[in-house]
């Protein structure tokens, strides 16, 4: 899964200090309680960070909190990635880890377990035993096995941001009439002969690219504007009416671009001076007033995404889409990263605190985003729906995170 996201105008918030609260979560929480820890194969996650360059920080000491029974090793060199510096910290430098709902997030964990690569491999059949365990005895587990990791920017600002991401839920119909207008497109013929291939004003009005795409739509949308979400969030649930009036529920995941590049809607607005809430539901406001200029502001992000459509099981329906690691998104415990800056497959520590949520709890590295870019940027996974369409939509605020690595 790839995907965007739209620019906003809340401000970041400061330092985060708080669990997470329930506000619009309870549905998730719902959700993963829910959640069936399946048999898996195996577990992964990309190369190991490389050493300390020459002239790295010393680590920094723990910033408050009651010492963490068994931490009392020596803390070892910092870590650097290309984009990031992991400064090692004690466990009690993680804001809320004693009161973190820890097997909410063991469905995830599991989940990165069926792509193995090192150096979680070798944990991976502890991570299965865990998942029946207490939350007092995998909070020991990980005090014991991981070693957390600050992460920065080279200049040292362990500052970021944090935005969130969904899965949007949306009527369909497999053939076009009675209102549904808006197709959504498999990868058109001959694609990847041609880079970048049309616009997306281009596919909307040129016959050339019309006739590329003759006969691939998978449904047909009624609203140009959730065709748009659905290509910014990258993945999406469509109840379609069959051609015969049966309803059925099916996945379109991603499956390529138009490798033009992504321009947020919500900046042009911003740039137009059209409005100051740039979220969904201020764009959405803007267009009921404006109608007329409904294709200015879709043409004005020329990227395109094209998506294949894929069964959805009664299991596979209460996980997410399959993320940039391969594996599927986990609501609530599943964040989208930088790959230079946090590899997948990686447990972070997510300490965020603003007006739309406040939340820290362990998560799991597994998807990433054109957008998703720096050294402290996570795109949070809030599942699919309304309700985590509404808090996907709206949140931008303030971040810090701990990379937790094998000892």
């Amino acid at each position: 899964m790839v995907h965007q996201t739209i620019s906003a105008s809340t401000t970041s918030a400061s330092n985060a200090s708080s669990k997470i609260s329930p506000m619009k979560l309870t549905l998730l929480r719902l959700v993963m309680t829910a959640l069936i820890v399946g048999t898996l194969a195996a577990c992964s996650t990309p190369p190991a960070p490389s050493p300390a360059q020459p002239g790295a920080i010393a680590a920094a000491p723990a910033t408050g909190g009651t010492a963490i029974p068994g931490d009392t090793a020596p803390l070892p060199p910092p870590l650097v990635q290309p984009r990031s510096r992991w400064v090692p910290v004690r466990w009690a430098e993680l804001p809320g880890f004693a009161d973190d709902a820890l097997h909410e997030a063991w469905n995830a964990w599991i989940k990165s377990c069926e792509r193995p690569r090192p150096p979680f491999t070798a944990l991976c059949g502890e991570v299965r035993q865990l998942s029946i365990a207490s939350t007092d005895e995998q909070r020991a587990w990980m005090v014991r096995r991981l070693q957390p990791y600050r992460v920065e920017a080279a200049d040292g600002n362990a500052e970021g941001l944090l935005t969130s991401y969904y899965e949007p839920m949306i009527d369909a119909a497999r053939q076009p009439g009675n209102g549904y207008t808006v197709p959504v497109y498999g990868l058109p013929v001959g694609h990847g002969a041609r880079k970048p291939w049309f616009t997306r004003q281009q596919i909307d009005t040129l016959p050339e690219a019309q006739a590329a795409l003759q006969g691939r739509a998978i449904a047909w949308l009624r609203d140009p504007v959730e065709s748009m979400v659905l290509h910014i969030q990258g993945s999406g649930r469509l109840q379609i009416t069959e051609a015969d009036g049966r309803i059925t529920t099916v996945r379109v995941a991603y499956a390529g671009t138009n490798d033009q590049p992504y321009q947020s809607v919500g900046r042009w607005l911003l740039d137009q001076g059209a409005t100051r809430d740039a979220t969904w539901p201020g764009i959405r406001a803007w267009l009921n007033a404006n109608p007329q200029r409904t294709n200015e502001l879709l043409w004005s992000n020329p990227r395109y995404v094209f998506f294949r459509e894929e069964p959805l099981s009664p299991l596979d329906a209460q996980f997410g889409p399959r993320g940039a690691q391969g594996v599927p998104l986990t609501p609530g415990r599943s964040i989208a990263v930088d790959r230079q800056s946090i590899p997948y497959g990686t447990p972070v520590w997510l300490a965020s605190k603003g007006p739309q949520v406040s939340m820290q709890r362990l998560v799991m590295a597994q998807d990433t985003g054109s957008a998703i870019v720096g050294a402290v940027r996570a795109d949070y996974f809030a599942g699919w729906g309304p309700e985590a369409g509404e808090l996907a939509g709206r949140l931008k605020q303030g971040l810090r995170l701990w990379a937790l690595w094998p000892r």
